[in-house]
C-alpha cells in the first residue's frame, strides 16, 4: 500500500508540477521551467509532515525509466537535421563524451578524498549526457536559431546512449575491480552493434504484427496497438540484457525504427493519433518523476549523509565539490566546443565567418545550453549500494549528491544565462515556413488528383441521379452540414439520398488523406521537408481522418 501511495503522490505532483507552469507567469510575472517547478514540489514533499520514504532498487529504476525515456528520445530524432549537422551532432555525442569521461573522472579521483576511480568514472559517465526536455522547458518561448536547437536536442537525443554505456563499465569494474582498455573498446562494438540490432528487430516486428492483426480483423479499437508500443522499450531492453548486448542502444534503436514505422501509410490512423498523444503523456509523466523524485532525494542526502557525517562543514565542503565539477564540466565543454569551431573555421578559410564577438556568444550558448537532466539522476541511482563482498560502496552517496547538485547548478545556470545570450543574436538559421506553404501546396493538388480519379471509378457504379448529388457534394463543401442534418432527419424520402452523398463524401475525402500522406512522405523522403514540417502537417490530416470515421462510426463505405 505504502508504494501504491507513493506513485499515487507523484503522480498528483506532476499534474501539479503542469498547473503550476501555466499559473506562476501570470501570478507572479515568473516563468521558471518545469523542472525546477518539479524539483522544488519534490522537494516540498519532503518535509516530515508528508512522511514520504524512499528507498530505491537501483536495477528497477534502471528498467523502469531509462528504457521507455530512450525509445521517446530515438523515436524524436530530426532525421534531416541530424545528417545536416551530423559532424557537429557526433562530435559532441562521442568524442566530448568520452573526453569528459575521462578528464572529468581523472579530476573527480583528485578531488575528492577517497573516492575510488571506477566510481569517479561513474558519476562523469552520468554527468556526460545533456537532456533535452530539460534544455526545451528552458528555452520556451525564445527566438533562438533553428540550428542552435537542432544540435543541442540532437546532441541530447544521442549522448544517453554513449554516456549510459560508459557508465555501465564503470559499474561493471567496480563490481569486479578489473578493467582493461582493450577489452572494454573491443566489448564496446560487440555491445552497440548487439543492442542495435535487438531494439530495431523487436520494434520492427512489433509493429508488423500490430497492423497485419488490425488489416485482417479491421477492429475499430486501437487500444491493443497502443498498449504494445509501451511494451516495445521494455521488450528491447530487457531482451538485449539477457543476451549480454547493449539495452540503452536497444532502446534507442527500438525508437529510431518506431519513427520510420510509425510513419507507414497502412498503419491505422486511430493507433497513430492515440499512440502520439499517449506517449507524449508518458514521457511527461516519466520526467517529471525523475525531477520529483531529485527533489525527494535532496533532504534524504543532506541530513543522511551529509549532516551526519561532518555537520556544517561537510555541507559547505559537498557544495564545493559541486561547484567545482559544474566548473570543470563547463571548461571541458567550452574548451572541446572552440577546438572545433577553430578546426571547422580553418578548413572553411574561403568562406565568410562570424564575428569574434558572435562566435563567443554561441560557443557559451552550446556550452550552458548543456543542461543535465532525468537520465543523469536515473543514471547515478543506479549505482550499486554495496560491493560483491558485501561492504558498501564508498562514496556512493557523496556521488549522488554532486550528480545531483549538478543538475540543479546547471538549470539554474541555463535559465540565467540563455535569455540574455539570446537577445539581439538575431533569427540565424532557416525558417520551415516556405516549406510548410510547398508541402501544403503539393499534398492539396495530390489530394485533388486523387480525388478526381477517384470520383470516376464511383460514377461509373452509380445511377445517373446518384451521380448528379456525387459531384454536388464534390465541389460544394458547404452542403455538408445540410446533408447531415438531412441524414439525423426522420424523412425517409431525404434521409436515404443523403446518407448515400455523406458515404460517398467519406469516401472521397479518405482517398484525398491517403494521397496528402504519401505525398508528403516523397517530400520527407527527398528531405524537402523536415520531420517538424512532416509530423504538424500529418497530425492535421489524422484528427481530420479520425473525425470523419468517428461521425460515420457504424455507416460501411
Amino acid at each position: 500500500m505504502d508504494t501504491v501511495f507513493l506513485v499515487l503522490v507523484l503522480l498528483l505532483a506532476v499534474a501539479l508540477s503542469g498547473f503550476c507552469r501555466c499559473v506562476l507567469p501570470k501570478a507572479i510575472k515568473i516563468d521558471p521551467p518545469l523542472p525546477l517547478i518539479q524539483i522544488v514540489i519534490g522537494f516540498c514533499l519532503s518535509a516530515p509532515v508528508f512522511g514520504l520514504q524512499l528507498k530505491f532498487d537501483p536495477s528497477i529504476f534502471m528498467a523502469l525509466f531509462i528504457p521507455p525515456l530512450l525509445f521517446a528520445d530515438g523515436w524524436r530524432i530530426p532525421k534531416r537535421e541530424f545528417f545536416r549537422h551530423h559532424r557537429a551532432i557526433l562530435m559532441l555525442t562521442l568524442g566530448l563524451v568520452l573526453v569528459t569521461v575521462v578528464t572529468l573522472g581523472c579530476f573527480l579521483h583528485a578531488l575528492v578524498s577517497g573516492m575510488p576511480l571506477a566510481v569517479a568514472f561513474a558519476l562523469a559517465a552520468v554527468l556526460a549526457p545533456t537532456d533535452a526536455v530539460a534544455f526545451g522547458a528552458i528555452l520556451g518561448r525564445h527566438n533562438a536559431p533553428h540550428w542552435f536547437v537542432h544540435v543541442l536536442n540532437g546532441e541530447a537525443l544521442m549522448n544517453d546512449a554513449s554516456g549510459l554505456i560508459a557508465f555501465k563499465f564503470a559499474v561493471a569494474a567496480i563490481m569486479t575491480g578489473v578493467f582493461s582498455l582493450q577489452t572494454a573498446l573491443t566489448t564496446f562494438v560487440i555491445v552497440a552493434i548487439g543492442g542495435l540490432a535487438v531494439g530495431a528487430s523487436i520494434s520492427w516486428l512489433a509493429i508488423r504484427f500490430t497492423v497485419r492483426v488490425f488489416m485482417q480483423v479491421q477492429s475499430d479499437d486501437p487500444s491493443a496497438g497502443v498498449i504494445l508500443t509501451l511494451l516495445i522499450p521494455f521488450a528491447a531492453y530487457l531482451a538485449a540484457e539477457s543476451l549480454g548486448v547493449s539495452g540503452v542502444l536497444s532502446a534507442v534503436s527500438a525508437g529510431m525504427v518506431m519513427n520510420y514505422e510509425s510513419l507507414r501509410v497502412d498503419i491505422p490512423t486511430d493507433i497513430r493519433v492515440r499512440m502520439k498523444s499517449t506517449w507524449a503523456m508518458v514521457e511527461f509523466v516519466l520526467n517529471g518523476m525523475v525531477f520529483v523524485l531529485l527533489g525527494l532525494q535532496f533532504p534524504h542526502i543532506i541530513g543522511h549523509t551529509i549532516v551526519g557525517n561532518g555537520g556544517i562543514w561537510k555541507i559547505v565542503q559537498s557544495a564545493g565539490y559541486v561547484a567545482a565539477v559544474l566548473t570543470a564540466l563547463y571548461a571541458i565543454r567550452f574548451t572541446w566546443i572552440w577546438l572545433t569551431q577553430w578546426i571547422n573555421d580553418r578548413r572553411r578559410a574561403n568562406e565568410r565567418v562570424m564575428t569574434a564577438q558572435t562566435r563567443l556568444r554561441i560557443n557559451l550558448l552550446l556550452t550552458i545550453g548543456g543542461v543535465r537532466g532525468a537520465v543523469t539522476l536515473a543514471g547515478i541511482l543506479a549505482l550499486p549500494l554495496s560491493l560483491p563482498s558485501g561492504a558498501p560502496l564508498e562514496t556512493r552517496d557523496l556521488a549522488i549528491f554532486i550528480a545531483s547538485g549538478s543538475i540543479l547548478g546547471s538549470l539554474l545556470v541555463a535559465v540565467a544565462g540563455i535569455p540574455p545570450l539570446l537577445r539581439n543574436l538575431g533569427h540565424v538559421g532557416e525558417t520551415h515556413d516556405a516549406e510548410e506553404h510547398t508541402a501544403r501546396r503539393k499534398a492539396t493538388n495530390a489530394a485533388i488528383r486523387a480525388m478526381n480519379a477517384a470520383y470516376e471509378g464511383l460514377t461509373n457504379q452509380l445511377e445517373a441521379t446518384q451521380c448528379g448529388r456525387c459531384a454536388d457534394t464534390n465541389a460544394r463543401v458547404i452542403n455538408l452540414y445540410l446533408e447531415r442534418l438531412e441524414a439525423l432527419g426522420v424523412d425517409q424520402s431525404t434521409r436515404v439520398p443523403a446518407r448515400t452523398s455523406e458515404q460517398l463524401e467519406a469516401r472521397l475525402k479518405l482517398v484525398a488523406f491517403q494521397a496528402e500522406r504519401s505525398e508528403l512522405l516523397s517530400l520527407r523522403n527527398a528531405e524537402d521537408i523536415n520531420d517538424e514540417t512532416l509530423n504538424k502537417l500529418l497530425h492535421e490530416i489524422d484528427l481530420s481522418e479520425t473525425a470523419l470515421t468517428t461521425r460515420l462510426h457504424g455507416v460501411r463505405l
